[in-house]
């Protein structure tokens, strides 16, 4: 393994560090600087890359006519305006070795370099080539790792160098490079990677097969007649889909991954993409001495995004107090984007709460797609009310009509004024035939804590109105009407 050699004059201290090269911690660096001009902000990542967003790596980049977008990583977005995933060129970025001289202050990120230690006390971290850097005030944005399946862990190497843990660029480059050189992918994972991921390799020219434990696609989220019906859309998308699957064993035979089924099903197939979740990185929790929580995972934070009174956590890895909503952990890019934002008007100074409810979507292929806010969680009692879809209600449509590209709702903020009547009884409402768009509601307590637009574009602030009013609704039907879903 190669040497890492320090910086030769890297900077001992700095005023804002932030670990991790992520959304969080660019929107952080963003916020930081808008509230403190002259703000020197040291940005540390263990990735090759400086800043980007991840959704195009699931999304977008796949449907790139480019043949080298593995090399640009630029894409259409939806609107047909090209974008690249990087949130800003290298010129925007100042040397990291300048960033003590530098007279009204900006914005560094020292790639390729993981903090291994965090001494709270001592206001410093140490990174993996035994630099030392000090700060005054640090944010943790370290993300997480992308989960695998015990039973490939231990099916021994020729297995595991078949399958792909997709998280960076460097697992889009290398999975780009496998779908044109294999037959066969298996995906296992029913949830928003995996079933993106399967749309869009369905469309290349080889067998796709996508497997989870539940009995459709997005099963944890979606209401199960929901679920069965994107399960069929994602067919459609020249997806084989193999449900209520358990992997017992993988092996490697005659070229081949052979994959067993708990139910003696057998599956053939030359790589394996496994999209079973992610692990919140803590690894700075014990020399930093922070709590975890033992429910969510992730390090545990106040409503203000606080794990000591100087060192804020965002992002992936942060289990922070939603005070509309109690303790939570979000794994979604509008999350990230929303409490970095936060924790850098925080550290700057402003105290505030988080309320601000992130929201997240995913679209499955050009034609049926969804934005979310709050918490949806199939276990929970839903309400869904639905309508007939028109040309104008696709993911393509919206973005066209929004003229934003990534569809990260609070990069361009909007709020609800309307006011949300109480209304009369009605019964649940479920077309049986066709759910071209609607509104789901997620139910505690009577009260709508998560709402899932189904096909129904551009009304976020609404339904962000919705949970944070937080009052019982007699009717949703009624409730349903404010988001139009029955206009042509």
């Amino acid at each position: 393994m190669a040497t890492k050699i320090p910086f030769r004059d890297l900077p001992s201290h700095a005023p804002y560090l932030l670990l991790g090269g992520g959304t969080a911690s660019f929107a952080a660096a963003r916020s930081i600087r808008a509230r403190d001009p002259g703000a020197k902000v040291l940005i540390v990542t263990d990735e090759p890359d400086l800043p980007y967003m991840r959704p195009p790596l699931s999304k977008e980049l796949w449907f790139s006519d480019d043949p080298s977008v593995t090399e640009t990583l630029r894409f259409k977005q939806w609107n047909g305006k090209e974008r690249s995933i990087y949130f800003q060129p290298p010129s925007f970025y100042i040397n990291p070795e300048e960033l003590d001289s530098v007279e009204n202050g900006g914005v560094a990120v020292l790639t390729g370099k993981k903090v291994v230690h965090m001494d709270v006390r001592g206001n410093k971290v140490k990174l993996d080539d035994d630099t030392e850097i000090s700060y005054d005030k640090c944010l943790i944005a370290t993300g997480g790792v992308p989960r695998n399946l015990q039973v490939i862990e231990r099916a021994g190497e020729e297995v595991m160098k078949r399958t792909t843990l997709f998280r960076k660029v460097s697992d889009f480059r290398s999975l780009d490079k496998v779908s044109r050189n294999v037959k066969s992918i298996t995906i296992i994972g029913g949830g928003f990677l995996g079933s993106e991921l399967a749309c869009a390799l369905g469309r290349r020219y080889l067998e796709v097969i996508q497997m989870f434990p539940e009995k459709g696609n997005m099963g944890k989220v979606l209401p199960e007649y929901l679920s069965n019906w994107t399960t069929e859309k994602v067919k459609k998308e020249g997806v084989k889909v193999l449900s209520e699957a358990l992997v017992k064993s993988v092996t490697y035979k005659d070229d081949k991954l052979e994959i067993h089924l708990k139910d003696g099903r057998l599956v053939k197939t030359d790589h394996i993409v496994t999209a079973v979740g992610l692990e919140p990185n803590v690894d700075l929790a014990k020399s930093g001495g922070l709590e975890v929580d033992s429910d969510f995972g992730g390090y545990r934070v106040n409503a203000e995004l606080q794990a000591r009174s100087n060192i804020w956590v965002a992002g992936d890895a942060a289990c922070f107090y939603d005070i509309r909503l109690g303790r939570r952990r979000v794994e979604h890019h509008d999350h990230a984007v929303v409490s970095g934002r936060l924790a850098g008007e925080n550290m700057t100074g402003a105290n505030k709460p988080y309320w601000h409810q992130s929201m997240f979507w995913s679209d499955l292929g050009p034609d049926v797609g969804y934005e979310a806010i709050g918490i949806v969680d199939s276990s929970l009692p839903t309400v869904g009310v639905f309508a007939k879809a028109t040309a104008k209600d696709t993911p393509k449509a919206a973005t066209e009509e929004s003229g934003t590209g990534i569809r990260s709702e609070s990069e361009t903020e909007d709020t609800a004024t309307s006011a949300v009547a109480s209304v009369t009884p009605a019964p649940v409402v479920e077309n049986k035939d066709d759910y071209g768009k609607g509104v789901i509601f997620y139910l505690r307590d009577k009260v709508v804590v998560g709402i899932i637009l189904w096909n129904v574009f551009n009304r976020m602030p609404v339904a962000r109105k919705i949970i944070k009013d937080g009052e019982e609704h007699a009717d949703l039907n009624e409730v349903a009407k404010l988001f139009n879903i029955h206009e042509d």
